[in-house]
């Protein structure tokens, strides 16, 4: 076994190359392409619509077939009003009213077509999202969580992905629905009269240029006020999920106006944003329908002229009001379309974030591992704190079987010891070794699998007490889960619940004890069965008795098994095998208890301050 010596004592990096496995390790997350911006940013759905090309053909075919209807009809009332409804002319108006029925069954049928459809993506576009952002997320180092509230992620999973829903699902068939009236409705204006359709276009393209300006804004704002709705959230599910400590400091006044002014600062932004869509909707309203009243106009002068028909201008009148309305409709579609540009980038720089700890191309397998862990001068910085070294040339090697326990002060750099054995991190230099295999070029979720862990603040899930436990070993059958509650002294507990083991145990398990939560935890790692055991704290903050049952659950986990412990209280470690000192990065003793105690040195100093001051040997 090799430690550092007490001059070792610096928190200067060494003056040594990284190692290039963990080179990238320095970086808080692996910079990613940068993601697409503005409305470019929707192309990042295609990938999403993609598998789905089948069904987007029907729609847009379903789509164009109940334009193509509904662009029939103002030919039909041309041809009734210009033939007149005189008794001569009885079949003949009879035949048309028959047509405009056909048309309307026709329009109806693959209206309703192409909503089913578009409903239809927009629900499963979401849903793959959804997925595809969780699995995302949930595979990220812990560097990433760093600096990314769990709030915001929740926000973008849920209000972000509902605004691209409603343009999947709604606003994207709209727009293509209004493009087609549009296109279809200005050719039959030209084919009725070119040249009161050139006065049109000539007048409908002055709305353009408010659409495109404005509508930047709008999506400015609009990224904005979503960001705004995700602090709120971050800062609701914080609070709740620390509703005790809040209680317990009479602090609900004052956190109900922290987040009544983070509500109010949403709402001033959305304020922004909903004026900015009405001013751009009043403009467009405005415009469009005077360029039309004055054409209109024209056309009025133009049959008084005598070189229109009353049918001719009651078309173009007809193919004008679908023009406005759909223009209108892709203004109002536009707002929709802007907001989700915001919400789809968003998404996208969750999709394009790149874990710190990646799979190797080739990951070298392990195989029954006999639990020797062995460290090599190991340096490590936090990437959030890269001024000052968690480790510093740390070297240890545990034996097969081994307990040895970690002591020191809160900062030495016991728990980093316990992030990196796990590859939440790679350090900066130094290597890992389990049973002589280099852990940077291991899969880090095959190397997960060897090693069990009972932390410090166990986290239960909602969930049974059976399930619970089962998150040891996903496919362990009952009577396993069962046998892993006896060994852990759980089973006594939970046998009184009221549904004993179908008990649901509350959120993060707020109907069970510490001790109780401990013990489940306990459980977990005896039915997981791993050949090295990390014990982060496990005993810490618990009652005599609870302790009592705890180390004794604790000690039937560690038999045969290689284990490293954390601890701050040293009576739970005086039988570990060994123990090691840490102090500033550094491990700067090791030994037995007695050995440690003779030393003087920091050990001796902790232990008197624990057992002299209950007036215990030492």
């Amino acid at each position: 076994m090799q430690h550092s010596g007490s001059a070792g004592r610096h928190s200067k990096p060494p003056d040594r190359p990284m190692n290039s496995a963990n080179a990238s390790s320095t970086a808080l997350v692996t910079p990613p392409p940068a993601p697409p911006r503005g409305l470019t940013a929707l192309s990042g759905l295609t990938r999403f619509l993609r598998p789905y090309r089948g069904r987007l053909v029907l729609a847009f075919l379903a789509l164009t077939i109940a334009a193509a209807a509904s662009l029939v009809l103002p030919v039909a009332v041309r041809q009734m009003i210009d033939l007149g409804f005189a008794r001569a002319n009885v079949e003949h108006v009879d035949r048309y009213f028959l047509f405009l029925f056909a048309v309307a069954m026709v329009f109806g049928v693959f209206l309703a077509l192409r909503f089913y459809l578009v409903s239809w993506l927009g629900e499963r576009v979401v849903a793959d999202i959804r997925s595809a952002v969780y699995r995302r997320v949930i595979g990220m180092s812990p560097a990433f969580f760093e600096i990314t509230r769990t709030g915001e992620v929740l926000s973008r999973l849920t209000t972000d992905t509902t605004l691209i829903q409603v343009v999947v699902g709604t606003s994207m068939s709209m727009a293509l629905r209004s493009a087609l009236m549009l296109i279809g409705a200005l050719a039959m204006m030209g084919v009725t009269s070119l040249r009161l359709s050139a006065y049109a276009v000539g007048l409908l393209l002055t709305v353009v240029l408010p659409i495109i300006v404005l509508g930047r804004g709008v999506r400015r704002l609009s990224r904005a006020s979503q960001d705004r709705v995700a602090d709120s959230s971050a800062l609701a599910g914080e609070k709740l999920n620390a509703i005790t400590t809040v209680q317990a400091f009479t602090s609900e006044t004052r956190e109900a106006a922290d987040f009544d002014a983070s509500v109010e600062t949403s709402f001033a932004t959305a304020l922004r944003r909903i004026g900015m869509r009405a001013l751009l909707s009043v403009i467009i309203v405005v415009m469009v329908f005077g360029a039309i009243v004055l054409v209109l106009w024209l056309g009025a002068h133009a049959v008084m002229e005598g070189s229109m028909s009353a049918g001719e201008l009651s078309q173009f009148v007809l193919y004008a009001i679908i023009v406005a309305s759909s223009i209108g409709a892709l203004a109002e579609v536009w707002g929709d379309v802007q907001r989700a540009a915001g919400a789809t980038e968003r998404l996208l720089e969750l999709l394009a974030a790149q874990p710190q700890i990646k799979v190797p191309e080739k990951p070298q397998a392990l195989p029954a591992l006999q639990g020797d862990i062995r460290i090599e001068r190991l340096t490590f910085y936090y990437p959030s704190r890269p001024e000052h070294a968690s480790l510093a040339e740390v070297s240890l090697h545990v034996r097969p079987g081994e307990t040895v326990a970690l002591v020191g002060a809160s900062g030495a750099g016991k728990s980093t010891l316990f992030q990196l054995l796990l590859r939440f991190y790679d350090p900066q230099s130094g290597r890992i070794f389990l049973d002589d295999i280099d852990l940077a070029g291991v899969d880090p979720r095959e190397l997960r699998r060897q090693i069990g862990i009972v932390p410090q603040e166990v986290v239960l899930f909602s969930a049974d007490a059976m399930e619970n436990i089962r998150y040891g070993r996903a496919e362990a059958s009952d009577e396993e889960v069962r046998a892993a509650a006896r060994a852990a002294a759980a089973d006594e507990f939970i046998e009184r619940l009221p549904e004993g083991y179908r008990s649901f145990l509350g959120e993060r398990g707020v109907r069970l004890s510490g001790g109780q939560r401990q013990r489940i935890a306990i459980a977990r790692a005896i039915l997981k069965n791993p050949p090295v055991l990390l014990l982060d704290e496990a005993t810490s903050a618990l009652d005599a008795e609870s302790e009592r049952l705890v180390q004794s659950a604790l000690e039937r986990l560690v038999a045969g098994r290689t284990t490293l412990v954390i601890a701050h209280r040293l009576a739970t470690v005086r039988q570990a095998d060994r123990i090691v000192v840490m102090d500033q990065g550094h491990i700067v003793a090791s030994g037995t208890h007695d050995t440690l105690i003779g030393e003087d040195g920091l050990y001796a100093r902790l232990a008197a301050l624990q057992f002299g001051q209950h007036g215990l040997p030492v």
